[in-house]
């Protein structure tokens, strides 16, 4: 009796940190939205310029922290958080750290969400037939590929691809390497974009994400997009051979 009258309970505890997540998530969406800003950078640009030169890795600590939080709650702002590595921390130092934060912040998310809800569908995914058995096989065989893919095409949000891993049973570790590898191309770009934050800033500007649209940019991005979706290609016209 005491084990039954537990399990209900023990159900909604695994449920809580994603309900925490999407809590504070949607609440942050209509809050934090004018806060997390370039504006707030530009007000605090020399604060936080005098900070840095005077406790460099505090303030580098304090960013990352705050880049984990803006990820793990998908907060508004991880735009202007990338860029704003660039701005007090160059481009290579910049990349690094704006890398390892946003993969720390997409790893919480995703055990997050693995605990329950992704327990659950995992389980089921384990235990289907027709479709959902031929969605899981091609997803077992082509696991490294399409996490990839959804971290190099700039359409896919990027809580999206944090969240439908985790929900389909993918192996955290797999998760994690590519990840930090498949957002290093975007992470240089707004990095680099930070770079020249403070030109733009002098000009009484805004910095120009649309840059991230450009051929020169995109191009090499949509390349590396083709070259992870290739052995999916690959593996689906094995399959239909074999039919």
């Amino acid at each position: 009796m005491t084990q039954t009258s537990d399990d209900p309970k023990r159900h909604i505890f695994r449920h809580l940190p994603l309900l925490v997540v999407l809590c504070v998530a949607v609440i942050g969406a209509f809050t934090l939205r004018d806060y997390l800003s370039f504006d707030t950078l530009r007000d605090n640009r020399e604060s936080l310029l005098a900070y840095r030169d005077q406790n460099f890795w505090g303030l580098v600590a304090l960013f990352i922290v705050t880049y984990i939080v803006i990820v793990a709650f998908s907060l508004p702002g991880a735009a202007v958080a990338s860029v704003t590595g660039g701005f007090l921390f160059g481009l290579v130092a910049g990349t690094v750290f704006n890398i390892t934060a946003a993969t720390s912040g997409a790893a919480v998310i995703f055990l997050a969400a693995r605990w329950g809800l992704g327990e659950m569908l995992t389980a089921k995914l384990e235990t289907s037939t027709g479709r959902m058995q031929a969605f899981k096989t091609g997803l077992r065989e082509n696991e490294i590929s399409v996490l990839l893919l959804i971290r190099l095409v700039p359409a896919v949000p990027f809580f999206v691809a944090n969240l439908l891993p985790a929900l389909v049973g993918v192996r955290f570790g797999t998760f994690l390497w590519t990840t930090a590898l498949g957002i290093i191309p975007g992470a240089i770009v707004f990095t680099w974009i930070g770079v020249g934050l403070g030109a733009v800033f002098d000009r009484g500007g805004d910095p120009d994400l649309s840059l991230l649209w450009e051929p020169h940019i995109i191009g090499p991005i949509l390349a590396l997009s083709a070259l992870a979706a290739l052995p999916i290609v690959i593996n689906s016209l094995r399959g239909k051979k074999e039919i």
